[in-house]
């Protein structure tokens, strides 16, 4: 069914579809705003699953082959990814943000930056290198690196959704006003995405390091954010069973669509 699709098109849902998705899972909150916290771990554990299998086998095993294979391939894709995680370290030490789930700040923050444009910094900070990691995967017409990573990225801003969602609305924001939100945070993606496929279309020489690039992004959100906040609440044992059970599925997926 897939094959049957055209290519164009398909590339375009998957550069714009799982920014949308984030959205998609913050609807709940118009209906309840008790979530059992060990559930949304567990579902947010499985998130981290998915990004990480989706990083492993539809980003970096591509960058390694796009970078020729053997001892040389593996150095150059190791220091893309060395790249990608520290370029998201240095935004994350330095741009002023609060952490969306546990309220710590860090940064500079500035007396005037009003807390909103902190929630809002941190979500692009959170999602912006999701989007890129999307438009790399689907750069140089390769559908078949870009859709598992589109699929993984949707299924977990879902959870993610939900969860800035909620936690928004026990801040006393309005539960419209959470749900616009969280839907922005989606938003940012697609920007990433489209900047991530302009990326390898123009420096398609270089597409095995922009690849790794990419993982080593993801990696360092999925390390630095998603499992710790999955991790804080005393169901550190099901999420971990979560991630698991999420790397699973998404390796199952990537071998089907592959």
């Amino acid at each position: 069914m897939i094959k049957n699709i055209d290519p164009f098109l398909l590339t375009m849902l998957g550069l714009i579809l799982p920014g949308l998705l984030t959205g998609v899972g913050a609807i709940p909150v118009f209906f309840t705003r008790n979530v059992n916290q060990g559930k949304l771990d567990v579902f947010l554990g499985a998130a981290a699953g998915v990004m990480l299998s989706a990083t492993c086998f539809s980003l970096i095993l591509p960058s390694i082959e796009e970078n020729g294979g053997g001892f040389r391939g593996v150095l150059i894709s190791s220091l893309g990814i060395l790249a990608g995680a520290v370029f998201l370290d240095l935004i994350d030490k330095y741009s002023p943000h609060e952490h969306l789930l546990d309220k710590r700040v860090e940064g500079n923050p500035s007396d005037s930056l009003k807390k909103i444009w902190l929630f809002v910094i941190a979500i692009t900070i959170h999602n912006f290198p999701e989007g890129m990691a999307t438009g790399v995967g689907f750069g140089g017409n390769s559908i078949a690196h870009g859709l598992p990573i589109a699929i993984g990225i949707g299924l977990q801003n879902m959870p993610e959704g939900l969860a800035v969602a909620l936690a928004l609305v026990r801040e006393n924001y309005t539960v419209k006003k959470a749900f616009l939100i969280a839907l922005f945070t989606g938003l940012v993606e697609p920007v990433g995405a489209f900047l991530g496929y302009g990326l390898v279309t123009w420096f398609s020489p270089i597409l095995g390091f922009i690849l790794a690039f990419a993982g080593g992004a993801m990696l360092f959100v999925i390390s630095d954010e998603i499992i710790p906040e999955t991790h804080s609440n005393g169901y550190e044992r099901q999420a971990t069973y979560g991630i698991i059970i999420g790397f699973i599925i998404m390796m199952i997926l990537d071998v089907a669509l592959g």
